[in-house]
């Protein structure tokens, strides 16, 4: 097995305004694992606030490349125990397991279902993302659009103005990347029009979610608040939602996991993303059949993406029929 990467930038079509920040692109880290002619993809991003240094991760593969081409073709779980010893950050670790999954399907003929043995491909649909502006704007966009269902992002809480964005009709979900007091919870959660909204995600600092009540009026959706398996427990009183994203928690592979313990505990399950080309975005998509919501816009937001597979259309999922993850990269 042949392991190779590439540092690219990802251009985003407007810039990209959340309560961290306002982004124009981001860079990201290309993996790729060969074998008898077959060649599989996966993807990291470097996003700021997780501290994510591209060449960082540059050196952390030269480090372990023989090693990583010296393992034997095995079920992506095996590779996956393997990929635990190594220490590595959980952005890596999802591109190197992403792209095992895809190379692992090409070399067996069968696609992402066929190897999990998933027959109901019944996929969720996606969000489009709506960047922090003026109430008036964002409803704008919303009404616009040809897609359904919104993720509007915010900083912090505009009590007055807030329900307007459902007079749209559309499906209605917030973000407020941490930007919310504990005040504008309150606010929220004792407010039955709050039952309107799909769901609000990650409305304070991380660690920060006593105030959240699962049981009142808001559908609380916890993002990095849940960052893999053993956060489920804790947050239960609090969340009845999660937001699972491959770069965090560590690939398909544990992300399987974590679906599955999520909904013993009664969890509603969201796949999200990063800003992605369509390699990252085909593992969400192929992940998507396990899951009641999906916010899998990453790449209709790039405007060089590099890739094609699984792709989203006016929200819709369409899940690649080729073997693996169906990535291809577009030459």
């Amino acid at each position: 097995m042949k392991l190779s990467w590439q540092k690219t930038r990802l251009n985003l079509k407007e810039t990209f305004s959340i309560a961290y920040g306002n982004y124009d692109f981001r860079d990201a880290l290309l993996i790729s694992l060969s074998h008898q002619n077959k060649t599989g993809f996966g993807e990291c991003v470097a996003i700021n606030y997780y501290g994510i240094d591209l060449d960082d991760f540059i050196l952390k593969l030269r480090e372990i490349q023989l090693v990583v081409e010296n393992q034997k073709i095995a079920p992506p779980k095996n590779f996956y125990r393997f990929l635990s010893g190594l220490d590595l950050h959980a952005f890596l670790a999802s591109a190197l397991d992403c792209a095992y999954w895809d190379l692992y399907g090409k070399l067996e003929g069968k696609t992402f279902s066929e190897l999990n043995g998933f027959h109901d491909q019944k996929l969720p649909e996606s969000s489009y993302t709506i960047s922090i502006a003026p109430i008036d704007e964002q409803i704008r966009k919303i009404k616009n659009s040809d897609w359904n269902c919104f993720k509007v992002k915010c900083n912090g809480l505009d009590p007055e103005n807030i329900f307007k964005i459902l007079a749209t009709g559309k499906k209605i979900a917030l973000d407020s990347n941490t930007s919310f007091s504990d005040p504008d919870c309150d606010f929220l959660q004792s407010n039955p029009l709050s039952q309107n909204f799909l769901y609000i995600e990650q409305p304070r600092p991380i660690g920060e979610y006593q105030i959240l009540d699962k049981n009142k009026n808001a559908v609380w959706m916890a993002d990095e608040d849940c960052q893999n398996i053993t956060y489920l427990e804790k947050l239960l009183p609090h969340y009845s939602a999660i937001n699972i994203k491959l770069m965090k928690c560590g690939g398909i592979t544990p992300a399987l996991e974590l679906i599955c313990e999520a909904k013993k505990l009664g969890y509603k399950v969201m796949i999200g993303c990063m800003t992605e080309s369509s390699v990252g975005i085909s593992a969400g998509i192929a992940v998507s059949q396990l899951c009641d919501f999906a916010d899998l816009d990453g790449a209709n937001l790039i405007s060089n993406d590099f890739a094609k597979g699984s792709f989203v259309e006016r929200g819709k999922l369409f899940l690649s029929e080729k073997p693996g993850l169906g990535i291809e990269l577009i030459s």
